[in-house]
């Protein structure tokens, strides 16, 4: 039977529906069906991310899981339903609970249908569509939602307009500074009360924040992390302010379920007076700032730029390889294979340097002092640029192909760099789905706030996310819950052999975790036989090193006939 088309909307706007799903096979059903009815979808599958996207993405309709992790897609939807530009908007649960009981729950916390699974295609399209044209109908006859830029319950700025405000501070050249306040543990918090009441406890930590800073416009911009930015406040009283914050806060007591608590705050701030080109440049270094306050005694630190002074001839070799008609730079490739096999042909990209010498440059010999003189964004599009010409022939040449592609967070998080890439995937007519992001972990714990951002602008053109050299610890598991992944590619670590028994463990650990959330595993740096044999038995999806190809200049590899 074919898919349902929807007539067009009388006001020419495709129709917008956002997925809360945990369940990954469950989400990319009911995607597919719907972008096969021309509508534009989104997925997210965690809780924490739920109300940023409702916000963000603004649908006409939100297609609810009714049983999701740490809280039920009832009391998510109460919390929806306390945005009043939201308060009409259509949510209707997709759920193979046939307990009328549970339906009538549903409809009774402020749901409008629900639809029972297993769903035929047909059915779901003309549901979504039927509820998406009454909606706006309604919509049509309501007074316009007043107070759209703040949050209903902390009266903060939402997201989007605080971002906003940053980029005007920055242009006007007025001095001041960014913020960035971690309330708490957010794992052990979560873990000990709950999702709801966690959410209720930072709700009250916006609103006590919202008393301490003044006119100094704020957003909740993650979990447990607050942005304020501070317009007028030159270095001095920005750590002046910043030990405000923290003292106000700490000596504070917050209730949650009867309790009162006590919040620990850590402060990272950057200064405008850094000359920061974007409100993202000036987010990746409060980011950078609020790592450090974790490990200082005051809890509180400010950003310090890097010293790009330096020119050494390192430095020197990599501007000239970057000016046009520069000469040096080049990629190569290394194959990365299903263990269970297949046709599909992937490769990682890799950055070499020719250098004045005539010894061959790894990248990890002179990224750090691109780092340091400036220069990464300009070498990550340099990569970018490469590797999607490389995609573009390979597909005119009707041979697709999937690249991973290293990019630093700093890169990713500047302001015009995601329509930038977006723009490049267009003109050359490349599937976001042949594109594979590859971020450090180490990286990804420092920016996962710019991460988050730059990931949600990605996500409907296909573009899939890879967090490499992963280990198990705290910060990694946040990772897992906070970016929309696809891959991991583990530490290099666990390809040793003989592997020590407990980082045996800790890979099977870190495996099971993956694939529970439906990710795939990547195992790195395979050089012996018998390290193969040991991530194979773990369950690895697929591996990458010397022992299946050396890194070549070629995109040449027989990927159906390759076993391990």
């Amino acid at each position: 039977m074919s898919t349902v088309q929807d007539p067009t909307a009388s006001d020419g706007l495709p129709y917008r529906v956002l997925i809360v799903e945990d369940d990954r096979s469950q989400a990319v059903f009911a995607e597919a069906i719907l972008r096969g009815a021309s509508m534009q979808v989104e997925v997210v599958a965690v809780p924490e991310r739920v109300l940023e996207a409702v916000e963000r993405f603004n649908p006409d309709l939100i297609l609810m899981d009714l049983h999701l992790p740490g809280i039920s897609g009832t009391q998510l939807t109460e919390q929806i339903r306390e945005i009043p530009r939201f308060l009409h908007t259509p949510v209707v649960f997709l759920t193979g609970d046939q307990d009328p009981d549970r339906q009538l729950e549903v409809l009774e916390h402020g749901g409008d249908d629900f639809i029972l699974k297993p769903v035929r295609p047909r059915h779901l399209v003309v549901a979504v569509q039927s509820r998406i044209r009454r909606a706006r109908a309604l919509q049509a006859t309501l007074p316009a939602a007043t107070g759209s830029d703040r949050h209903p319950v902390t009266d903060l700025y939402l997201r989007t307009t605080l971002l906003q405000i940053l980029a005007a501070q920055l242009a006007s050249g007025a001095g001041g500074g960014a913020l960035l306040i971690e309330m708490g543990n957010a794992t052990a918090l979560r873990n000990r009360y709950g999702y709801a009441a966690f959410e209720s406890l930072m709700n009250e930590a916006g609103r006590f924040l919202a008393t301490l800073i003044g006119d100094h416009p704020a957003t909740r911009l993650g979990d447990n992390v607050f942005l304020v930015a501070a317009k007028g406040l030159d270095r001095d009283a920005l750590e002046q302010f910043a030990r405000r914050l923290r003292d106000g806060i700490g000596y504070h007591d917050f209730q949650v379920e009867g309790e009162q608590l006590r919040l620990r705050c850590t402060i990272g701030y950057a200064s405008y007076e850094h000359g920061f080109a974007d409100a993202g440049a000036v987010l990746a270094a409060a980011e950078e700032a609020a790592r450090e306050a974790h490990a200082s005694p005051s809890g509180i630190a400010a950003y310090t730029p890097p010293d790009t002074t330096a020119d050494s001839q390192l430095v020197q070799e990599l501007r000239a390889a970057l000016a046009p008609n520069g000469q040096g730079l080049y990629l190569a490739f290394q194959p990365i294979v299903a263990v269970a096999g297949g046709e599909e042909a992937q490769f990682q990209v890799l950055l070499r340097m020719n250098g004045a010498d005539g010894n061959v440059r790894r990248a990890a010999e002179f990224l750090p002092a691109a780092q340091a003189s400036g220069l990464m964004p300009a070498l990550d599009r340099w990569v970018m640029t490469h590797a999607l010409d490389l995609l573009q022939k390979r597909r005119e040449e009707g041979r697709p192909m999937r690249l991973f592609v290293s990019q630093s967070p700093q890169t990713l998080g500047e302001d015009s760099y995601a329509d930038w890439l977006k723009d490049a995937l267009r003109s050359r007519q490349v599937d976001g789905t042949s594109l594979v992001i590859d971020v450090r972990l180490e990286d990804a714990i420092v920016h996962v706030l710019l991460l988050q951002r730059f990931c949600e602008q990605m996500i409907p053109l296909g573009v899939q996310f890879c967090l490499s050299q992963f280990r198990d610890n705290e910060d990694s598991k946040q990772l897992l819950r906070e970016l929309p992944l696809g891959y991991l590619r583990l530490s290099a670590e666990f390809s040793r052999h003989p592997l020590p028994r407990e980082l045996r463990d800790e890979m099977k650990t870190v495996i099971d975790m993956a694939h529970r959330q439906a990710l795939m595993v990547i195992g790195q740096a395979i050089e012996d036989p018998q390290a193969a044999s040991t991530l194979w038995l773990a369950g690895i999806d697929f591996i990458q090193g010397n022992l299946v190809q050396h890194p070549d200049q070629t995109l040449e590899f027989d990927f159906q006939s390759a076993t391990l």
